[in-house]
């Protein structure tokens, strides 16, 4: 009984398995489960509700737009008010959305419902990252977004294919609908296992605003920035067309590349907890440049490949682009000032995204040019970005 209590012990420990990292993460867990039944079959709902494919591309960018720009206001309402009170007041607006979604009449609906459901998926994302940094020391940080990033794919992995099992059964509607009614359920569970979060709120000696938390952030942290922004312009790029360069141009069939996505998906969470235990003893800055490198190489790795097989060992080095994922969000709490810790994630995220958004369109257009191109041009703006984080990123620095 003891060796068994001991051997449990020592797991939570290595996991970095805190109470509030297990309420957050479970939190995490439910509502991935409830929105990703549905989440992806949302354009054919728009079209099934008469949205024309102009509309249906206007919700994309008024989702990429509320991304952005509700990340500092999350970030705000977790600083002035606590971990707990914040997760609490974005779950409830969540249920708002899925509530608007399943009522729908007609298409302009669902715009309406995307306003409060990403409350949740927006909102949240910098009191998620926050309670990281304020439950475990700086040397388990990188294990417990480890933890975080893993439980938000598993949802990915295995709700769109129910959801998707419901839609046949039911029809597109009426599966969407039972999704929403599962959300519902699952979002008022959430609401009882983040009031368990026990986060004591830093005092914030002095009111800041937007321009006083940009200040704040260290020299490390904004070239951190900097970097991050060329590599998720390399990857916003290339993203949306990599279905259309296998299927089109290297000539495989729609199983195939959801297989791709698979062998990318494990690839990914084989990849987690070596490189946390690993990063959390010797340091982020290598591991960050590892997977800055495997998103720089993934575009040449595609436009490299001619059939299936090379894709394979593509999506492979795809896979491997979250290698350094959780090392890099442990240390943009390690160099956040603790006080301004949710305010400043949530204005480092506001500003990637900003200034991320035209990629996929520019992407399209290299496309017309000449399919590969975007591929080539999105490695050399990757290989940027790795290279100015090498230089200029010092973790010394780190609080």
């Amino acid at each position: 009984m003891h060796v068994s209590t001991g051997r449990r012990a020592r797991l939570v420990d290595a996991l970095g398995l805190e109470p509030n990292i297990v309420a957050v993460s479970a939190a995490m867990f439910l509502m991935g489960l409830g929105e990703n039944l549905w989440r992806r079959f949302l354009p054919k709902y728009l079209e099934a509700l008469g949205a024309p494919v102009t509309a249906i591309g206007l919700f994309g960018t008024t989702e990429d737009f509320l991304d952005g720009v509700y990340q500092y206001p999350g970030g705000w309402v977790a600083d002035r008010f606590g971990r707990r009170q914040a997760l609490l007041v974005f779950v409830a607006p969540a249920i708002a959305g899925y509530a608007l979604f399943f009522a729908a009449p007609t298409w302009p609906w669902v715009f309406a419902g995307l306003v409060f459901a990403m409350a949740w998926t927006s909102m949240a994302s910098p009191t998620l990252f926050a309670v990281v940094g304020d439950a475990l020391p700086k040397n388990r940080r990188t294990m417990g977004f480890t933890v975080q990033s893993v439980l938000r794919r598993v949802p990915i992995a295995i709700a769109p294919t129910l959801g998707g099992l419901a839609i046949a059964s039911y029809g597109l509607r009426s599966g969407v609908r039972l999704g929403l009614v599962i959300s519902v359920v699952l979002a008022i569970v959430t609401l009882v296992v983040v009031a368990r979060v026990r986060v004591p709120v830093v005092a914030d000696d002095t009111a800041t605003n937007v321009r006083g938390v940009w200040r704040s952030l260290t020299a490390p942290l904004r070239w951190l920035l900097v970097s991050d922004v060329f590599i998720r312009t390399c990857e916003g790029m290339v993203d949306v067309f990599l279905v259309l360069y296998a299927i089109n141009v290297v000539g495989i069939s729609a199983p195939q590349f959801g297989a791709l996505v698979a062998v990318q998906m494990v690839t990914s969470i084989l990849s987690y907890f070596p490189a946390a235990r690993l990063a959390d003893r010797t340091g982020r800055k290598p591991f960050v440049i590892a997977t800055f490198i495997a998103f720089s190489l993934f575009p040449f790795a595609v436009v490299l490949s001619t059939s299936f097989a090379w894709l394979a060992a593509a999506f492979v080095v795809g896979g491997l682009r979250e290698l350094g994922e959780p090392a890099r969000k442990a240390l943009i709490v390690d160099l956040a000032q603790p006080s301004l810790r949710a305010r400043s994630i949530g204005l480092y995220y506001f500003v990637r995204s900003v200034a991320i958004a035209p990629a996929a369109f520019v992407g399209g257009l290299l496309w017309q040019l000449a399919p590969a191109l975007p591929f080539h041009v999105a490695a050399g703006i990757g290989l940027v970005g790795t290279a100015t984080f090498a230089l200029t990123v010092d973790e010394r620095h780190a609080a």
